[in-house]
């Protein structure tokens, strides 16, 4: 799923290249995820000019010269690309535009989940979710960080993935945060102290910090996206069966890394660091 630093990251690509495009032409091959329609889809973007890309929460927001957005959602597999149109397009590509500079703007999703709006700039709380988004990761203050994570319940990692909370946190930095801030996934919200959660909103910052220009320099001279997480501490990084003893191992203490995967969600930490 892409999260905040891929966004971020595909966001500044496209920030360096695309704006003041021209839109020749703009083809849908899978048209349920253009929920604005196909045709109007077609219509409202081939001659349009591109301007700055935005992004909110776990959305990409492309600029329009005449005052609309295309707004992507892109949920668990929506990936972009920026290529020539000869190269052969990926599984489940969802829509091309190709650029008066001679390359392509492409997004593809192999489980088809993503959503695609073409809109205009003050019509975006029409958008599934939008209304109900909580402020972004990366901007919302301390003190509304505090006041709004009073709100609500349950175990702290799913307070974090909750878009009602704060937008953009996603599965994998959701376990990066926590093992920041030295807070165990399952801990209930309601157990955490005032120190826990300046803590936690610190190790916010700080993991996003540092994410951010890795994924800003791994993709910053072609762009065919797909998810990467090798730089990630602690997601995904528990030993597998049969694997050598010394891999999973914690970074701050050396200890094993705990992995599970319910619902096929998976959650890694360590249970030394993180208790």
């Amino acid at each position: 799923m892409p999260e905040i630093p891929d966004l971020e990251a595909i966001r500044a690509f496209y920030n360096a290249r695309i704006i003041g495009q021209e839109i020749t032409r703009a083809d849908v091959l899978i048209p349920y995820v253009i929920r604005t329609g196909a045709t109007d889809f077609v219509a409202a973007l081939t001659g349009n000019h591109l301007g700055e890309v935005d992004r909110h929460g776990k959305f990409l927001l492309f600029h329009l010269d005449d005052g609309q957005l295309m707004v992507v959602n892109p949920m668990l597999t929506g990936r972009f690309q920026y290529m020539e149109p000869a190269k052969k397009k990926a599984a489940k590509t969802i829509f091309t535009l190709t650029l008066g500079n001679g390359m392509q703007l492409r997004y593809a999703d192999q489980r088809v989940m993503g959503k695609v709006y073409v809109l205009p700039e003050d019509a975006l709380a029409s958008v599934p979710m939008w209304a109900e988004m909580g402020p972004d990761a990366l901007q919302v203050s301390e003190d509304e960080f505090r006041a709004r994570i009073r709100r609500h319940n349950g175990a702290i990692k799913n307070v974090l993935t909750n878009h009602k909370f704060v937008c953009g946190i996603g599965n994998a930095y959701s376990d990066e945060i926590l093992f920041e801030a030295r807070i165990d996934p399952f801990r209930k919200r309601t157990t955490l102290s005032d120190d826990d959660i300046g803590r936690l909103y610190r190790a916010m910052h700080r993991v996003y910090g540092w994410a951010i220009p890795i994924l800003r320099g791994h993709f910053s001279e072609e762009l065919d996206y797909q998810e990467w997480r090798d730089h990630l501490k602690v997601h995904r990084k528990g030993a597998k069966p049969g694997g050598d003893r010394d891999e999973g191992r914690c970074p701050r203490c050396g200890n094993h890394i705990s992995e599970i995967s319910p619902n096929d969600r998976i959650t890694s930490w360590c249970r030394t660091c993180q208790r």
